[in-house]
């Protein structure tokens, strides 16, 4: 009997192995979806991931495929499928849909910095998959029982291997739709936004301390306005589409843009639908070097923010960083301002320790000493700066900037004092730039106790990544009396900086994961240590 028979039985059993592969298989591409959406939806990042982890879960699905179908012969042999009845071929694929159940269990119990957020577009990504895993399962078992006889059903085993191909290939034939659904949430948002004659929009942007700063300038404008924020790291054309869509409500006063950028011209694209009035530049540094290629390219894009601006514009330059500085002499066009020293508005005096910052506050002539804030750091105190020249310009009074400054939260993962009975913890976790670390460790030296650093390092770097990871230890080593480096990625170039500044290696220890590294300052940790968190490395550089 034809196994397209529609009266064999085991082609309908196969469709039915087929749709439960299906099923399987979009579970078991939870990574691989993950590093797809963490790489921006972009293929370049998806096989730099594969080959920057030499392919480890290429490998973990090829070591499932392969043991599944060791089992499968084995069983088929003992059996005798080939003169026996096919009912006993189905036996051999119960260790298949086990291996396969036990590996999507470890797979989602692994510890996870940023977990797969299941958008509509991944949602949509999954579909197709399980579209197309249960088309190529059921085209492999048919094949297989036609021709391989031994082997029979047992062929869906083969699919795993194909799963870390499937992925990318889904994408790029999806790639044309999502362009369409993009395409129309960027015109729903332009609309809308049409609505809103009276909104005063701000954008800001910068290599470091954009979320810091949107979330200051937040708590002080709603003091007065009724603002919307761009929420957690909404700051691509899709995320702030999204902002604009279901968020902005038609009675805000303002919206804050936090505009984020990987390439030349993605600020350019956030602007052009957003259209902001203001604009922050917060500093220029060379995280994200790796995809910018140069330096240049990096400050061309921070600018585009301030050329976007319109001519009755205003826009807000960090004195205190010398990239801000050096865009805001290039700036000739629109209304400017900056701040930090010998500015109209700035900060002096400052002083911090675990229980928050004390600073005087410099408003044209008037100087408002000791305010106090929770947050933590020199640099909170420039963001702070930032957002009273902002605050000033949108009309609040210098009572309404000091309760706003007052009412700051500390903000997640960002230099975010936690204390705990016996410890003081720095929770830096979400700084990756060249700025924040030295950020974090001055701040972690005014902290009480022996200094513990737990860090991968930073990265997307560029060429530049090794230099600056051997700086990072040459600073650590003046601070830290124990270090911790998570992860093998930086970790010689990180070594070499300690050992230049004669580090002792003894108080030096390598871990896998930052989960392994909680575990082993166990060993050591005492009563009254502070413990700096800075940086976790994403998912796609574990």
């Amino acid at each position: 009997m034809s196994f397209f028979s529609f009266q064999n039985i085991n082609l309908y059993i196969a469709i039915v192995l087929s749709l439960i592969n299906g099923v399987l298989m979009c579970f078991a591409s939870y990574k691989f979806f993950q590093m797809i959406q963490l790489s921006g939806y972009k293929i370049k990042g998806y096989f730099k991931w594969l080959r920057d982890t030499k392919g480890n879960y290429v490998t973990r699905m090829v070591l499932l495929s392969l043991l599944s179908i060791f089992c499968v012969l084995v069983t088929n042999a003992l059996f005798d499928v080939y003169h026996t009845q096919e009912l006993y071929s189905y036996i051999g694929l119960i260790f298949y849909f086990y291996f396969t159940i036990v590996f999507i269990v470890n797979l989602y119990h692994a510890p996870k910095k940023i977990p797969l957020k299941y958008t509509t577009r991944m949602t949509r990504l999954n579909v197709a998959m399980f579209i197309f895993v249960s088309l190529f399962s059921f085209i492999i078992t048919a094949l297989s029982t036609e021709y391989l006889n031994f082997l029979k059903f047992g062929a869906i085993c083969l699919v795993p291997l194909f799963v870390p191909l499937l992925v990318p290939l889904v994408h790029i034939i999806l790639l044309p739709l999502e362009k369409i659904v993009l395409s129309v949430h960027i015109h729903n948002a332009k609309k809308k936004l049409k609505k809103c004659e009276n909104l005063i929009k701000i954008g800001i942007t910068g290599s470091f301390g954009k979320t810091s700063t949107k979330y200051i300038l937040n708590s002080i404008l709603s003091v007065k306005y009724k603002v919307c924020m761009s929420p957690h790291s909404f700051n691509t054309l899709p995320g702030l589409s999204k902002v604009v869509n279901n968020y902005l409500n038609i009675d805000d006063e303002i919206l804050i843009a936090e505009m984020g950028a990987r390439n030349v011209g993605d600020i350019k694209e956030l602007c052009d639908l957003i259209k902001p009035k203001y604009g922050i530049l917060t500093g220029v540094g060379s995280q994200h070097l790796e995809s910018f290629k140069t330096e240049e390219n990096i400050f061309k894009t921070k600018f585009e923010l301030i050329e976007s601006l319109p001519s009755d514009g205003i826009a807000i330059f960090n004195g205190y960083d010398s990239g801000a500085k050096k865009l805001y002499d290039k700036c000739d066009f629109v209304a400017k301002e900056i701040v930090g020293k010998g500015a109209s508005i700035s900060a002096k005096n400052i002083f911090y320790d675990e229980t928050g910052t004390i600073f005087d506050l410099i408003i044209k002539d008037k100087t408002y000493e000791k305010v106090k804030t929770i947050l933590i750091g020199e640099h909170n105190v420039e963001n702070i700066v930032m957002c009273v020249q902002m605050a000033k310009i949108l009309g609040l009074s210098d009572e309404e900037i000091i309760e706003g400054i007052r009412n700051l939260k500390p903000i997640p993962h960002r230099l975010e004092l936690i204390k705990t009975d016996k410890n003081l913890i720095l929770d830096d976790a979400y700084n990756a730039s060249v700025n924040g670390t030295i950020v974090a460790l001055n701040v972690l030296s005014k902290m009480p106790g022996r200094k513990i650093v737990i860090t991968p390092g930073i990265v997307e770097l560029g060429k530049k990544e090794n230099e600056e990871n051997e700086n990072f230890g040459k600073r650590i080593a003046k601070v830290a009396d124990i270090v911790v480096i998570v992860n093998k990625l930086n970790f010689e170039s990180i070594k070499k900086g300690l050992d230049a500044q004669k580090f002792n290696e003894e108080q030096l220890y390598q871990t896998d994961s930052l989960d392994s590294a909680k575990i082993l300052i166990k060993d050591f940790i005492r009563d009254g240590d502070s413990i700096l968190f800075e940086n976790d490395l994403p998912d796609n550089y574990v």
